[in-house]
């Protein structure tokens, strides 16, 4: 028999050698009684000042004719290998989608393994030549509104960072980080507690997964923009692209990212497919040196080589002016660098990220306030694009204030504070460059407070958070997508049979493991209908 045995601890100092042996005793046998011994998931707990330790859950396979004297609560049968995906019929017409990010590739991936072969639609580049053109942006401000961070095949998480952490808990969360694995990332992505590709690995590992789906008879369309989706009698017909060609199919999978905003528009000036303003986060990228998140994280244990670059995961529920919102961390990014993701002149927005090795000088986050439907109305902002039109305000003002050429305005955290401008930002990772200025001229009062508060609370948590060395990069604005493409329970937008919305874009996801997730969910709906 197999056992998954969980909480196995180890402290830095000690090897590895002595898992099987404490699993053994969790277990009330002899280490000689153990056929196998297999880490599935390590996991960091620094919780403990200058003391952290790696937890341990592995899979232990007994010699034969041995059993077990007890079964402690953390420690149960593995489960059996799930059964192949069943095939099914193939349609006439061969499924269309929209995008080849995360939902379009795992859509796809889960349509091939039932039989069904599909074209993928992507208006960016391939994603190794979508290389160049995020160096491009990076070192003089130039934008290709068609290939940049967002646009191209991986999508937005090609070039920002490639985690594959993820909330939910979901069972399909173990099938995409093996996929990944598979086409060539990392084998460490399978254990790891909070698995990370690299942004330096995961275009390889994307290029491998479209190869896997090409030889299995899917077609990928690069550099082919969707101009608007068809229908025909209430159920999708296929698209149109901007070249003029239509495609035809009465199965349209719908997952073109956050960014797709005029596929967004064309949708509510028409009202065939119905699509709602969504609430999201905004506020800016915090950078610090990854020495002082080291010293603040593990304490007297931060140069030791055993422990990977510090991280953090900060939140607050604050009651401002009646009303009470969650400002928090996202997209941390140890030994990282922000990045500009702009798709649109005149706009700017930061991301971050950070290659495989973690190893630059620099520790940034995402620090953002939740807005809601009532704060786009309170600008001015109504309708079903109210929260794409607010997010586009606040951009255009974060360019102005930056100066152009995508240059990001940036504060010191105590200067923010105060509201004042006095000590220069200083060094950064970020390109094309920072402009000193007062971010306090950013963004409604209301929401600037709720920062500020968040600000000093997270502080508190992690004393010298707020010190000269921390500065704030505007603006993080696409923490999600806007708007939501409403869907039923059978994945279908809820005007258009045949239309599936998925991912990220259409509201369905946050990152890459959710948002390939809801594709595979979205190709296993079809599959169904086909059997």
């Amino acid at each position: 028999m197999a056992y998954r045995v969980n909480n196995i601890g180890l402290w830095l100092d000690e090897p590895e050698e002595l898992l099987g042996q404490r699993a053994a005793e969790k277990l009330g046998v002899t280490r000689a009684d153990l056929a196998s011994v297999r880490v599935v998931r390590a996991v960091l707990d620094a919780r403990k000042k200058g003391s952290p330790r790696y937890i341990y859950t592995l899979e232990v396979e007994l010699a034969p004719g041995r059993a077990p004297k007890r079964l402690p609560p953390d420690v149960g049968e593995t489960a059996p290998a799930p059964e192949p995906p069943q095939r099914v019929k193939e349609p006439e017409r061969m499924p269309l989608i929209i995008g080849t990010g995360p939902a379009g590739l795992f859509a796809a991936l889960g349509l091939l393994e039932r039989g069904v072969r599909t074209i993928l639609i992507e208006r960016g580049r391939e994603v190794v030549a979508r290389r160049k053109d995020v160096a491009k942006l990076m070192r003089d401000g130039s934008l290709d509104p068609e290939s940049n961070m967002n646009f191209g095949e991986g999508g937005a998480g090609a070039y920002t960072d490639g985690k594959l952490s993820t909330r939910i808990n979901h069972p399909m969360v173990r099938k995409v980080i093996e996929t990944f694995a598979r086409c060539g990332a990392p084998d460490h992505i399978l254990i790891e507690g909070k698995p990370h590709i690299g942004s330096d690995l995961l275009p390889g590992a994307v290029a491998k997964l479209r190869d896997e789906l090409i030889a299995g008879g899917c077609q990928v369309l690069f550099e082919h923009k969707v101009e608007d989706v068809l229908y025909r009698d209430g159920r999708v017909s296929g698209v149109r692209l901007t070249d003029g060609r239509t495609l035809e199919s009465d199965r349209v999978v719908l997952a073109p990212g956050n960014s797709a905003r005029e596929l967004y528009e064309r949708f509510a000036a028409d009202g065939r497919v119905v699509i709602e303003p969504k609430p999201f986060a905004l506020g800016f990228r915090a950078e610090h040196p990854q020495g002082l998140i080291n010293s603040i994280q593990y304490g007297s244990a931060a140069k030791n080589p055993r422990l990977p670059p510090a991280d953090y995961k900060l939140a607050e529920n604050l009651d401002v002016d009646g009303e009470v919102r969650g400002i928090y961390s996202f997209c941390m990014c140890p030994g990282g660098i922000v990045v500009p993701t702009p798709t649109q002149d005149g706009l700017q927005c930061t991301n971050g990220m950070s290659n495989s090795r973690r190893n630059a000088k620099y520790a940034n986050a995402g620090i953002v306030v939740t807005v809601s439907v009532q704060d786009f109305e309170r600008e001015g902002f109504t309708g079903p694009l109210a929260g794409l039109e607010f997010q586009r305000h606040w951009e255009s003002k974060a360019y102005e204030l930056g100066g152009g050429k995508f240059y990001a305005p940036a504060q010191t955290i105590p200067d923010y504070l105060a509201g004042r401008v006095k000590k220069d930002p200083g060094g950064t990772s970020y390109r094309p460059g920072l402009a000193h200025t007062d971010l306090n001229t950013l963004f409604p009062e209301r929401l600037t407070q709720s920062l500020k508060q968040a600000l000093k609370a997270f502080d508190r948590k992690m004393r010298g958070f707020v010190s000269d060395e921390g500065k704030l990069i505007g603006i993080e604005s696409r923490t999600s997508s806007p708007v939501r493409i409403t869907r039923g329970e059978d994945m279908q937008s809820v005007s258009m049979r045949g239309l599936y919305p998925a991912g990220e874009g259409c509201g369905y996801a946050g990152g890459i493991v959710s948002s390939a997730i809801d594709g595979l969910r979205v190709a296993e709906q079809i599959a169904s209908e086909l059997a």
